[in-house]
């Protein structure tokens, strides 16, 4: 498994990938697979639900050149193996062994229900699919879903484009009982109705797809091909280079309540490892501590009931462990981290966990949260005791 920006991407090769998608179509639950290029990592890296949901993928194969170079700068050989390329293979499969099929498709988008149709029809005759032209959205109406699981499939596509078509498959896949395999895949089957000419094979076999596209549209495709070229390559060059010298400033957050007989600090289990327990904390993004660590509350706990005491900067720092190397901020060699203290006035039930971070929270004595914590917690915990002791006293 080769990892960039954070992201776990697949290093099957095609052959062994359609195997692993057999599998999935002839197994008794449903998974998904997801086709991340340069640009979906950059999105990936400002919206953590969507970071959550590439990483919970099944499968995530490598769309795009600029991922294969970043690759072999960690010495990982990732294949590229576009939607564009499996899609069509999938079909032909579905047609052989009589798989039903859907295509959830953007009503906004190039090729409609009826472009799709047509194509389908004339391509692969046998083939038994549905096409449902839809929105950019994460959910689908109850009458869409009705319509879908009233045809069965166990094969379904998505178009909507991202993060919307990872989204709406991360959210729905549940609520499709027959579906055995759920694939984003973006503008595909515009190459298939022709909606979209592909590049020639050598341009795609020299990685440089990217100049096909910005040479045929070239007002609507500069700012896309420069983000996916120009920022991701410099956040690579980041990565490799310059983020392994420096610490991530990080905020850690004691959020209280006092009782008539103890003071209780909120600790939270993470999502990845429900046997975790920490306060809450995250990235400062460049903010003050005391903007970050209001930040971070309003979207690990979902709510803003709390009141701002005080904030102190750089109290601890740790080397991240190799198990790190998968969380969006890889690259750095640690976290040093400053503290925001708050008293909480909410009720707990307007604590609203964002599921992406955290599963479970509790309010922990303060004399007992040192042991609460997970073990790499621990030590941080005691320089904030006293921090936090003089702030409430």
């Amino acid at each position: 498994m080769a990892n960039i920006l954070g992201i776990n991407l697949s290093e099957l090769n095609l052959s062994d990938l359609l195997e692993r998608l057999d599998f999935f179509l002839n197994s008794d639950s449903g998974h998904f697979l997801v086709t991340p290029n340069p640009e979906i990592l950059l999105m990936a890296g400002r919206d953590e639900e969507y970071f959550h949901i590439l990483n919970s993928a099944d499968v995530a194969i490598a769309d795009g050149f600029g991922l294969i170079l970043a690759g072999l700068l960690q010495g990982k050989k990732i294949p590229r193996i576009t939607g564009s390329d499996l899609t069509p293979k999938l079909l032909a499969e579905a047609e052989k062994k009589q798989i039903k099929t859907v295509i959830i498709n953007w009503n906004g988008g190039l090729s409609l229900e009826s472009d799709i149709s047509q194509t389908l029809k004339s391509r692969w005759p046998k083939l038994i699919f549905e096409v449902i032209d839809t929105e950019k959205k994460i959910n689908l109406s109850e009458t869409e879903n009705l319509r879908i699981n009233n045809f069965a499939p166990k094969l379904i596509f998505v178009t909507l484009g991202a993060p919307f078509q990872e989204k709406l498959i991360w959210h729905e896949i549940k609520n499709w009982p027959s579906a055995r395999l759920a694939l984003a895949v973006g503008g595909s089957f515009d190459f298939l109705t022709g909606k979209i000419k592909r590049a020639p094979q050598l341009m795609r076999t020299l990685g440089i797809e990217w100049l096909w596209r910005l040479l045929s549209q070239p007002t609507k495709r500069f700012n896309r091909i420069w983000r996916a070229t120009a920022v991701f390559g410099f956040k690579i060059f980041k990565i490799a280079f310059i983020k392994p010298f420096f610490y991530r400033s990080n905020v850690a957050i004691m959020l209280y309540k006092k009782t008539p007989d103890s003071v209780k600090i909120l600790i939270v289990a993470r999502s990845e490892d429900p046997t975790h327990w920490q306060i809450p904390q995250g990235g400062t993004d460049n903010e003050s501590l005391a903007v970050a660590g209001a930040r971070e509350l309003r979207e690990e706990l979902g709510t803003d009931k709390f009141v701002f005491k005080k904030t102190f900067k750089n109290i601890h720092a740790y080397r991240f462990s190799k198990r790190s190397s998968n969380i969006r901020y890889s690259g750095y060699k640690g976290q040093k981290q400053g503290l925001f203290i708050a008293e909480y006035t909410g009720d707990d039930n307007d604590i609203k966990l964002n599921y992406w971070d955290h599963v479970e929270w509790k309010w922990i004595d303060i004399n007992e949260i040192v042991e609460a914590i997970h073990p790499h917690r621990q030590e941080a915990m005691k320089k904030f005791i006293p921090k936090f002791l003089d702030t409430i006293k």
